[in-house]
This record gives C-alpha cells, structure tokens and sequence, in this order.
C-alpha cells in the first residue's frame, strides 16, 4: 500500500504578505515588480514604488496592474490574477509620498478587499508592524528585502524569494536629508517596492499573525555617478524609504 503524502509546510505568513505586481497598458505587459499589503481601520492597501506605478524620466505610465492572488491556503499552486485600475476618469486613484525632503519614492494604492475571491488568501502588515524605535535596530541587525528580483520566484507556488540585507547607513537618520537610509544587498530589477523587514523576537497580539517588523520600502539601488564601469564594482547599496511613510499615505480622508 502506498503512503499518504505527508501534509504541506506551513509557510511563513511574510510570503503571502508581499504579492507579485505586473504592469500594463491595456492588455500590453510592461514591467514586473514588488508590493506588499498594508492594512489601516479595516481598509486594505498595496504599497510599492511610485516609480512602479509612474515613472516621467523612462516614460513609464502604465494605466493598471495585476497582483497574483492565492486562492486556497493548503494550496499554493492555486492562485489567479487581479486586476487593479490607476486611474479613474483619468485621475489617478494611488497616493504617492512626499516630505519635507522632497519626493518620496513610494505610493499606495487602495484595493477592494470585496472583490477579491472569496477563498483568497492575504496577509497583512499594519500600522502595528511598523519599527518606530530606532533604537531597536542595532546596526548588526539582519534585514530581508521580500521580492521578485527580476521577476523571479516559485512559478508553481507563486511565492517571493527573500534577500538578506545589512544596514548601511543609521537606521533612524535620514540619508543625506532624505527619509530613507541604506542597506546592503544584492538586488535586482524587478524588486522595487519589496518590503524591508526584521524578525519581531517579541510579536504582540496585534503582529502575532505575521511576526515581522516592517522597517522600509527597498527602492532602487545606489551608485556613483563617476565610477568606472571596468575598473569598479557596483556599490552593493541599496535605498529603502522609511516605512512610516505609510501613515501619512492611508490617513482617513477628512470629514
């Protein structure tokens, strides 16, 4: 007699946290990139890059995008996609971020949770997860950048990889003014908008579901304009946009 197969493993709630985004203009596919749910008073959102979602310098201007959707949690390998339009009556419908710095390369954007299907299968992070104690991250601490680093990942689970990151600059110090700082890691294209995380060793009620500490939004990397493609090697530097940014992008319209 043969044996049953064992159960699947339980996978890390962090994987079905971070969906897959894809951009088009109409049915035309343009770019892949990375996102991750964000939820706020029971309205859900998906957070990314502004440059995945508009882009003026490489005229990138899609009008939607799809995230990949898992419909059935004791099966990965079932999952569909969903569609998301950016702009209504052509007014854009996502949010993008700015401070006192300037522009701010990241952008939110609202998602139905009632026209999703029923079964489907989404983890979120809140405004719980975010790491508000810059003193709680030591500069040993270890990061992961959870993405599709050129599009890559499981196509028969349809799950993220995950990258190890460092810190690279102060966590809690604005790089060169900006609201963000650095890490250092190996990325690619195609993982813009990826979250940047650290394990939560003591997770509260509230991120007990998906115990990870949400510190930055990876971006793109960073290099010197005046190195010597032959002689010098990448930086291996990376901007990450402090995450707190969300707050200001999901806070409740006024009365």
């Amino acid at each position: 007699m043969a044996k049953a197969a064992p159960p699947p493993a339980a996978v890390d709630p962090l994987f079905l946290a971070a969906p897959q985004i894809a951009t088009f203009v109409g049915t035309q596919p343009l770019t892949n990139a990375s996102g991750f749910y964000f939820e706020r008073d029971a309205r859900l959102y998906l957070a990314t890059s502004r440059h995945v979602l508009y882009d003026e310098p490489t005229d990138h201007r899609p009008d939607r995008i799809e995230i990949g959707l898992h419909t059935d949690p004791s099966n990965l390998t079932l999952s569909t996609g969903f569609s998301v339009p950016l702009y209504v009556e052509g007014v854009a419908v996502w949010h993008q971020g700015e401070d006192g710095g300037g522009e701010i390369d990241v952008a939110v954007i609202e998602l139905d949770r009632a026209a999703f299907p029923a079964e489907a299968v989404v983890r979120t992070f809140t405004p719980a997860h975010l790491q508000t104690d810059f003193n709680a991250v030591p500069a040993d601490t270890p990061l992961l950048v959870v993405g599709f680093p050129l599009g890559f990942h499981d196509v028969v689970h349809h799950l993220p990889v995950l990258r190890r990151a460092g810190i690279a600059s102060p966590y809690g110090i604005r790089f060169q003014g900006q609201g963000c700082f650095l890490t250092d890691a190996r990325t690619h294209r195609g993982i813009s908008g990826a979250a940047v995380v650290m394990r939560d060793t003591a997770p509260s009620a509230a991120t007990a579901t998906l115990p990870w500490k949400l510190l930055g939004i990876h971006s793109s990397r960073v290099d010197m304009g005046n190195r010597d493609l032959v002689l010098d090697e990448s930086l291996g530097l990376n901007t990450a946009w402090y995450a707190d940014i969300l707050l200001t992008l999901t806070e409740p319209p006024a009365a």
